[in-house]
């Protein structure tokens, strides 16, 4: 058996951890730039007149007189929080797979002495006690399965947020509840495609002949059909599979036309992506650069490049990315533009220990040493306690940084944003 833990309007769940005063009111979060609603609660979602992603310009009016209370992105304490949660469903089972940052699969399978539903209520009540978070529980023999009954967990009054698929009767009258687009993999082409045959519920989906999904909708379709009928065929991962591309892009807090702001975004953003690649033991061997201007602004003009170099020898020397990355943006800065993007991607990843020197390049270009020491520095003090100086100041880093007015505080990371109590 698996189990599918899911949190409850996570980003928006984690908020009111902290803030009790919002319990039972409508809470949204935006996205960056604090451009559209990206997270809702139950409370904000039951307002039909506040539609997800819509820009927050167009219903701030509408949110203020519906006492909506609304918080900037907060990814540093969301990340956590889910931290947390998955440490928590470690102590239940050996095997935990995370999904997403608010979804893991918990291998049951072997302990035929537990009771399934008293064991998924214990989850629940572990995360909610030790946390502050609400889950919903689905229990069931296949991935898929799981994730139906998670959504049943939810959706169906008087499960308690469990729900448990441990016989074939309560398999069938969960396919014969769900529709098709209910099914987690059909994507929205494979809906209008069984549709078109006349298929609507997971329960016809399990009737159609096996040739025909084959056929029709290739070995993801086959594998869902499986699943569904009780046949386990997707893999536990319990470890994360290695990135083939780490990227970052974000809109800076308002247009750029200096060089030394958009660079020190640049070096930012490749510090950032460089911790991701040491930390999956990888190094890149090339680093592509680009920018943007605003392409929905009708008055000013418009520009768009990217430049792609190959490392000297592949690497995640942070120092050594930055010095690659500010060598391309400078061949594709044009002056005249007001800039809304930089974004940094690393490619070519490969397994550090594949990585082969050249005897006619300097050594210094892999500082381990230095790269080690600076890592240490900043996992014991906090992020970008030591950085390249290319990154600029705190200062200079309001010039182009997000725009997160209503961010709450980083609870759970930050000595000086503690609670008070």
């Amino acid at each position: 058996m698996i189990a599918m833990v899911d949190c409850n309007s996570f980003y928006a769940s984690c908020e009111q951890v902290f803030r009790p005063d919002l319990t039972g009111k409508p809470v949204v979060v935006l996205s960056n730039n604090d451009g559209c609603i990206i997270a809702a609660n139950k409370e904000a979602k039951e307002l039909a007149h506040i539609p997800m992603f819509e820009p927050v310009f167009k219903i701030k009016d509408i949110l203020i007189k519906n006492k909506v209370t609304f918080f900037s992105s907060n990814y540093t304490l969301y990340g956590e929080m889910s931290q947390r949660v998955m440490n928590i469903l470690q102590t239940f089972a050996p095997e935990v797979e995370v999904y997403s940052i608010d979804e893991a699969f918990v291998n049951l399978h072997g302990m035929k002495h537990i009771e399934l539903q008293a064991y998924g209520l214990q989850m629940k009540e572990m995360v909610l006690q030790y946390t502050g978070l609400p889950v919903g529980v689905g229990i069931a023999p296949t991935k898929v399965l799981a994730k139906l009954a998670n959504r049943m967990a939810k959706k169906i009054p008087g499960n308690d947020h469990v729900y448990v698929i441990d016989t074939d009767e309560k398999r069938i009258q969960a396919l014969l509840w769900a529709k098709t687009k209910d099914v987690w993999g059909l994507g929205r082409k494979h809906v209008e495609r069984l549709e078109k045959v006349g298929v609507f519920s997971a329960y016809q989906f399990t009737q159609l002949p096996l040739q025909w999904v084959r056929k029709e909708m290739t070995v993801v379709g086959e594998r869902l059909w499986r699943e569904l009928r009780g046949e386990s065929c997707m893999e536990f991962t319990t470890m994360p599979k290695t990135k083939k591309a780490i990227g970052t892009a974000k809109s800076f807090g308002k247009r750029l036309t200096d060089i030394g702001l958009i660079e020190e975004a640049c070096a930012y953003y490749i510090s950032e992506v460089a911790e991701v690649l040491r930390a999956q033991k990888s190094c890149a061997t090339y680093v592509q650069v680009f920018v943007i201007t605003n392409y929905h602004s009708k008055v000013d003009k418009q520009y768009s490049n990217s430049c792609t170099v190959t490392m000297p020898i592949p690497t995640n020397d942070t120092f050594a990315l930055i010095t690659e990355a500010r060598k391309a943006l400078y061949s594709i800065f044009e002056p005249g533009y007001r800039y809304k993007k930089v974004g940094v991607n690393l490619l070519g990843i490969i397994p550090q220990e594949y990585v082969q020197g050249n005897l006619f390049l300097s050594s210094k270009l892999n500082n381990k040493a230095l790269i080690e020491t600076f890592d240490r520095l900043n996992s014991k003090f906090g992020k970008s306690t030591v950085a390249s100086a290319v990154t600029g100041t705190k200062k200079s880093m309001e010039e182009w940084e997000l725009i997160k007015k209503e961010r709450s505080k980083r609870y759970t990371t930050q000595w000086n944003e503690l609670l008070s109590i």
